[in-house]
């Protein structure tokens, strides 16, 4: 038994490889006890702000048995989405991980030929794939499974490749061999925390979501709270300010996903072209973008938010 567990986790990392992920770790499916306290803390404290969905399989969340009926173990895997250029200097800005296509339909693919692959490999394995939509802590799992270590940014990173790659999981119904965690290379630094300029970062590894421009330019619905303008250095559609300042990320190298590429027009767009988008524009552009999450309409209402 020792001998198959080791073997398949080598060959399910081999192919994941294959597949284009950064890396892969394995960890046990059980019950996260330290992350239990945590997130019914960040909860009660309304961290959440109006992403009532995190409330939601509060058990489930904490305990993939309960996802996924007979699971053993955590594949996680990290894909890189690093671009090799970014935005022109006089634009409003768009997260660096929605210049290309959707990830959600980029990794859930990859996933489920991981998956196929396990099954044609290895025989009747059962499970699910998980891309940021289901009640999974993703960074905790990748965290446990040795993959990096989370940040004060509340991000996950990595020594080599810094954090800028999305994580996702298969949560399958066969014993693996596992990883274990790595250790905190943060140390005394504050850059994240002293950038952000929400204050968002409440404490070294906590994040009021609610204060976040993230949540402000994709999650929230309603009017931007008006104390807040001024403070979005130019963001329409999340925010990458504690990545960007992050020491780690001088590390990051562009990825080689095709998908992520952007629009040929959007690294070229100026405030002025961004100010002008039409709902025709904004279609062509964000056709198959996660962009489409917050609407025209919505991009329409940040990008009057930003302007002076």
């Amino acid at each position: 038994m020792i001998n198959n567990t080791s073997k398949y986790s080598k060959i399910i990392k081999a192919e994941a490889k294959r597949l284009g992920f950064l890396s892969c770790g394995i960890s046990k499916a059980e019950f996260l006890e330290a992350e239990a306290p945590r997130l019914e803390t960040w909860l009660n404290k309304n961290m959440n702000g109006e992403m009532r969905y995190m409330e939601n399989h509060f058990d489930k969340r904490l305990d993939p048995t309960l996802l996924v009926e007979g699971s053993k173990s955590v594949v996680s895997l990290l894909l890189n989405y690093f671009p090799s250029e970014t935005q022109t200097d006089d634009s409003y800005k768009l997260s660096k991980y929605a210049y290309g296509n959707d990830y959600h339909h980029v990794i859930k693919n990859k996933l489920k030929s991981l998956l196929y692959f396990i099954q044609e490999e290895i025989g009747e394995v059962g499970g699910r794939a998980f891309v940021d939509s289901a009640p999974v802590l993703d960074k905790a799992w990748a965290a446990k499974s040795g993959l990096g270590w989370i940040g004060k940014h509340s991000n996950l990173l990595t020594q080599q490749v810094g954090s800028f790659y999305f994580i996702a999981e298969l949560i399958i119904d066969l014993e693996l061999e596992y990883d274990y965690a790595t250790t905190d290379h943060c140390g005394t630094c504050t850059k994240c925390i002293d950038a952000c300029p929400t204050e968002a970062i409440t404490e070294p590894y906590v994040v009021d979501g609610s204060k976040c421009i993230s949540y402000f330019t994709i999650e929230l619905k309603e009017n931007i709270p008006t104390e807040f303008k001024g403070q979005f250095n130019d963001w329409m559609f999340g925010c990458d300010i504690c990545q960007d300042v992050c020491p780690w990320n001088r590390f990051s190298k562009p990825h080689k996903e095709p998908l992520f590429n952007p629009h040929p027009e959007l690294l070229d767009m100026s405030k002025k072209d961004w100010e002008e988008i039409t709902e025709d524009t904004f279609k062509k552009v964000f056709q198959k973008s996660a962009v489409k999450r917050t609407k025209f309409s919505g991009l329409e209402r940040n990008i009057e938010f930003l302007k002076p």
